[in-house]
């Protein structure tokens, strides 16, 4: 099997989704994981997907004939991660600019790797300053504490809150 990174932009339209899906089951496809957004009026969507090599040409001539799409496929690679040193952040702030360039210094710096992030700028309840939500699943060297993270991701900024997220 086949696997496959698409990232996908064009102007978001309903359907649109089914649309991919659809491509993918009629051609043998498996959709495996994806983070698909509407942002800006624009549909912008990064996913995983796993085919057979008889099918892989099918599948990327079907994709990449749904209009108005900008879609760019990348052979993908099997990687092993170590999940006993994965940990997931919810990460909560005043917004302001340079704060995932901060937040991703000091990950860098630890030598600990960004393996998905999500943000969001939103109104903080009750005073209406813009504050900056994000989720990191981070993934830690080995001999790295989860502490020593949360207290340099802390130390960035007296505003800045570092919770640890357990997996259910």
């Amino acid at each position: 099997m086949k696997q496959l990174v698409l990232t996908i932009i064009g102007p978001d339209r309903s359907g649109l989704v089914d649309e991919l899906s659809s491509a993918v089951l009629a051609n043998h496809g498996n959709w495996l994981a994806s983070n698909l957004s509407h942002l800006c009026g624009h549909f912008a969507g990064i996913l995983q997907l796993e085919v057979a090599e008889e099918h892989l040409s099918a599948l990327e001539s079907a994709i990449q004939a749904i209009p108005d799409l900008d879609v760019k496929i990348e052979a993908g690679k099997e990687e092993v991660t170590d999940t006993n040193q994965l940990l997931n952040f919810v990460i909560t702030s005043n917004d302001r600019p340079g704060i995932v360039q901060e937040l991703s210094s000091v990950l860098r710096h630890k030598g600990a790797s960004i393996v998905h992030f999500t943000s969001k700028q939103q109104s903080a309840p009750n005073w209406g300053v813009p504050l900056f939500n994000a989720e990191a699943r981070v993934e830690l060297p080995s001999g790295l504490s989860k502490d020593d993270v949360v207290e340099a991701l802390e130390s960035i900024t007296s505003d800045l809150i570092v919770d640890i997220e357990t997996e259910a």
